[in-house]
């Protein structure tokens, strides 16, 4: 199971910043990445990514689903199986953001006067 998808909001201007615009198609995402687009479909498949779609219904891929698609490819080429590496990846993924809403937590406690 994937992080959840964040649709992007503001300006156009504003997205060029934004590491959750799908702004990538899913031939420049495999290109970028360097890997097969059977590849992608496959992390979409194993609920790592969903990329979002296009009106036209093409597969569109943000920064930061990039990023979690480059480590699984770093994984898979150091020998761990895709299931295995997408498992990694959400693990890896699910630490990261409980360690920045922590740090978050005792940035507001220590702001409030609480102490650690």
């Amino acid at each position: 199971m994937g992080p959840p998808s964040r649709r992007s909001e503001g300006t156009p201007a504003d997205r060029f910043d934004d590491d959750d615009y799908p702004a990538y198609s899913m031939g420049r995402a495999a290109e970028i990445l360097g890997v097969t687009q059977v590849f992608l479909r496959g992390l979409d498949s194993a609920e790592l990514i969903t990329p979002q779609r296009s009106e036209g219904g093409h597969r569109r891929y943000s920064r930061y689903q990039l990023r979690l698609a480059g480590r699984v490819r770093e994984l898979v080429d150091q020998g761990t199986a895709v299931d295995a590496a997408c498992r990694i990846v959400i693990l890896e993924d699910q630490l990261t953001e409980a360690l920045r809403l922590n740090e978050e937590l005792k940035r507001s406690r220590s702001d409030d006067g609480v102490p650690d």
